[in-house]
């Protein structure tokens, strides 16, 4: 009886709808408009570690993404020897070259829909080694489900439900 009940916790968690989950908090996100300056976008990454990037605050479509490791190489460029041929990444504070969000954006973001399932959003994160999906509707950010939420909300549902099987 108790394994049959906590593998059904299990199954039901996984087919929850990421809407159910995710933080809906929308005004507390880190969100910046692709124009903002890069002292900005420093001193948020200074207090959180993810940025979603949109094209403006009114419509929230989604551009990019900042995270603390585009931060990293912005600070701390590679050198290139005199020899180096074709485009390396020249992006840095220490150049120049870089003034606003939209410079060190990551343009290719993998997000989640609120229809879509736990399950799937937890597949996303493994294959791509995620710990946060921005939720899009439309285009639209409406949230985030971040790998921490779905940690507290699992195990909150196993204080009342045990899922590993008892002697």
């Amino acid at each position: 009886m108790i394994m049959a009940r906590g593998k059904r916790l299990v199954s039901e968690f996984y087919e929850l709808r990421v809407e159910q989950l995710m933080d809906k908090r929308v005004w507390d996100l880190p969100i910046i408009e692709k124009k903002e300056g890069i002292h900005h976008v420093l001193n948020i990454l200074g207090a959180r570690n993810h940025i979603w990037v949109v094209n403006d605050k009114e419509n929230k479509e989604l551009v990019g993404l900042i995270t603390e490791h585009d931060a990293l190489s912005i600070l701390a460029p590679k050198e290139f020897p005199s020899y180096v041929f074709g485009m390396p990444d020249i992006r840095s504070i220490r150049h120049g070259t870089v003034k606003t969000a939209e410079d060190i954006m990551r343009r290719k973001v993998i997000f989640c829909e609120p229809d879509d399932k736990i399950i799937d959003a937890l597949e996303k994160m493994t294959i791509h080694r995620l710990r946060r999906l921005p939720v899009l509707k439309n285009k639209k950010v409406i949230g985030e489900l971040t790998l921490h939420q779905l940690i507290r909300k699992y195990y909150g549902a196993t204080q009342y439900h045990s899922i590993a099987e008892e002697d």
